[in-house]
């Protein structure tokens, strides 16, 4: 696997497309910020850590709006073959608003709304709406 973080997402929107209510991604630690990320944002419902040491994972309950996914789409920013970085005051809004921008920052991953709040700049890894 090449790209790790384009894997969870794609993941997701499996899962979501077949109304699954869970969906496991295999564990990091960067994976796990994205998911914090993600709950505090209402994008899923709860995630959970689970297994031993080399095969843990995290299971992601996701979260359904009357039929409709939270989370329907995302755009992968940042690849592992073209890093983007941007300053604090370059970080756009995602679609006017409505979606959010991940962002790692030297002070770890931020919505892109913390990260213009606090005038940190940093990789754009992926925006989700």
């Amino acid at each position: 696997m090449t790209d790790p973080i384009t894997d969870m997402f794609n993941r997701i929107r499996n899962a979501q497309v077949v109304f699954h209510k869970t969906t496991d991604v295999p564990f990091s630690k960067l994976r796990y910020g994205i998911a914090e990320i993600l709950k505090s944002e209402g994008l899923i419902l709860d995630f959970k850590k689970r297994g031993k040491k080399p095969f843990q994972t995290i299971k992601l309950q996701l979260k359904y709006n009357e039929k409709i996914p939270a989370v329907s789409g995302f755009k992968r920013i940042s690849k592992p073959g073209q890093r983007i970085y941007k300053k604090a005051d370059e970080i756009s809004k995602v679609r006017s608003g409505y979606g959010i921008a991940i962002v790692s920052t030297t002070k770890g991953l931020l919505t892109d709304k913390d990260a213009r709040k606090n005038k940190l700049g940093g990789e754009l890894m992926v925006e989700v709406w």
